[in-house]
This record gives C-alpha cells, structure tokens and sequence, in this order.
C-alpha cells in the first residue's frame, strides 16, 4: 500500500507541476498578445487623429459618389446607342502616310527579318 500512495503523490505532483507550466505558457502568450494590443490600440488612435482631417470631405465625395451613380444607367444607355450607331457603319482600314511606310533597321539588329 505504501507504493500506491507515493505512486499517487508522484503522479499529483506531475500533474501540478505540468499544470503549473501550462499556466505560465499561457500567461507569457497573453502578456504577448496585450503588449500587441496596446501597440494597436496606439496606431489606431494615430490613424483617427489622421482621419479626422479627411471626415469633413468624406460626406462631399458620398455626394458626388451618388450623383454619379444615379447617372449611370443614363451614360450607359448612351454608350449602348453609340456602341450600335457605330458598329452600323462600315470599318476601313488605317489611313497610310502619303510618304509610304518606313523602313526601321531596329528589327534587323536583334535578328528578325519581317516579310
């Protein structure tokens, strides 16, 4: 009987002491992450000191963001008569210059020849 009660306070004193190790672990991971935490909490309080300066301006572009998209479906409509108008009338090929074409050397340099 005796083994059995040190074998049991053994494993007690295991188990406090893995215990133990685990709630330091744990402790150091936490202390990390609110180290990080006030680290964001000071950029954010930056980033909105910044922003501050931009907030009155913001309301003027949410204006003009709508005008501009309560306007869209009119251009639309326009672009798709232009697009129609346009591909009614026949395509021709590019104007030439009256000179005729240029003869570049600049393909010759690096080893290509065009037919």
């Amino acid at each position: 009987m005796t083994t059995l009660v040190v074998l049991t306070v053994v494993e007690i004193v295991v188990l406090i002491a893995g215990l133990a190790f685990f709630l330091f672990w744990i402790g150091t991971l936490l202390t990390r992450i609110a180290t990080n935490l006030e680290e964001c909490a000071a950029l954010v309080k930056k980033i909105r000191g910044q922003a501050a300066d931009i907030v009155p301006g913001v309301a003027h572009i949410n204006r003009t963001g709508k005008v501009v998209a309560s306007a869209l479906p009119l251009l639309y409509g326009f672009a798709e008569r232009i697009v129609a108008r346009a591909s009614a009338v026949p395509t021709r090929e590019p104007a030439r210059p009256a000179s005729g074409t240029r003869r570049s050397r600049l393909h010759e340099t690096v080893g290509f020849h065009p037919k």
